[in-house]
């Protein structure tokens, strides 16, 4: 990680943990918000305009954090508007890198090799992980935001004026239905796969392994009516968040987090939906199997080896 501006040593994937091993996610620093007009957004400082080709948004087609952010610029049409650039999905003893595997952009436009640079020139005397996704402001050279729940809200609403596209997916009727159920799939399943995969302790795993197949059975629940989306035929971030937990699942988390219960392909409804929401618009190119395979198995705290296993090989 970053202390006082310089990197310290080698990456791990354990941010901190606590007494009972349980393991503990660290909190986004940069949570500036760009708004229509540059006013300040619900936190942070004002001054970041939505305008067309000023931002870059960073991302690992590996992060399921990242992929949210890309689903949403997908959904709402914002290609033209927001840059991407996508790192290497394996974590090198630095982090994230530019370059080296295919379909990663081998050269960032502001001449970093790391992503830790960025965080750096952001903020000479950062300290803490260099996390994607990143929103760059490329007029006046800082990151903006990342925190990815931000990133989504903000992807939704601040280019209306200049892409139409795209459902509102944060509507202002339903915003406490989304708020109280994005909290639980968080809690149980977004974060509790890792709390899973990376629990120093046997309790703490059995505790997120315990969590992790209860939302599931409860999602399968649900969506067994024959609904399209978690709240009817209205897609929103919601179905976002758990999209990008569910389309890893097989390939890392049932085998590398322990997650074994069972696989995804023996939950049809989740599967349905999965695929589902796999057929949207845009949604396909925002996901990498090859990538998220390379990068999940190159933590080398939960595969030593290295080895990348053949399957599976399609969703």
């Amino acid at each position: 990680m970053l202390v006082n501006g310089t990197w310290k040593e080698n990456w791990q994937p354990v941010q901190a943990k606590d007494d009972q091993g349980r393991f503990i996610r660290q909190t986004s620093s940069f949570r500036n918000w760009i708004t229509p007009d540059g006013q300040p957004g619900p936190t942070g400082t004002g001054g970041f305009r939505a305008e067309k080709g000023r931002y870059r948004l960073y991302v690992a087609y590996i992060c399921p954090w990242a992929s949210r952010a890309l689903m949403v610029r997908a959904l709402k049409g914002l290609h033209e508007v927001i840059d991407v650039i996508v790192v290497n999905p394996r974590l090198t003893d630095q982090g994230w890198q530019f370059g080296g595997f295919p379909g990663a952009d081998e050269r960032d436009p502001n001449g970093a090799r790391y992503l830790h640079e960025l965080y750096t020139r952001a903020d000479p005397h950062f300290t803490g992980r260099a996390t994607v996704p990143v929103l760059w402001d490329k007029q006046t050279g800082t990151i903006v935001n990342n925190e990815s729940a931000d990133i989504v809200r903000m992807l939704n609403s601040a280019f209306s004026h200049l892409a139409s596209q795209g459902p509102d997916l944060y509507p202002p009727a339903m915003a406490a239905e989304i708020d109280t159920l994005n909290n639980t799939i968080y809690r149980e399943l977004n974060n509790g796969v890792y709390q899973a995969g990376f629990a120093s302790s046997q309790q703490a795993y059995e505790e997120a392994y315990a969590r992790v197949f209860t939302c599931l059975d409860e999602l399968e629940s649900r969506l067994s009516d024959g609904r399209a989306f978690l709240f009817g035929d209205r897609l929103t971030e919601t179905d976002v968040r758990l999209f990008v937990t569910l389309v890893r699942f097989d390939a890392a988390y049932h085998g590398l987090f322990k997650c074994n219960r069972n696989t995804l392909g023996a939950m049809p409804a989740l599967s349905a939906y999965m695929r589902r929401i796999l057929a949207l618009e845009g949604i396909a190119d925002t996901v990498h199997l090859d990538h998220i395979k390379a990068g999940y198995y190159s933590i080398k705290a939960l595969n030593p080896g290295g080895i990348v296993p053949a399957g599976p090989g399609k969703f």
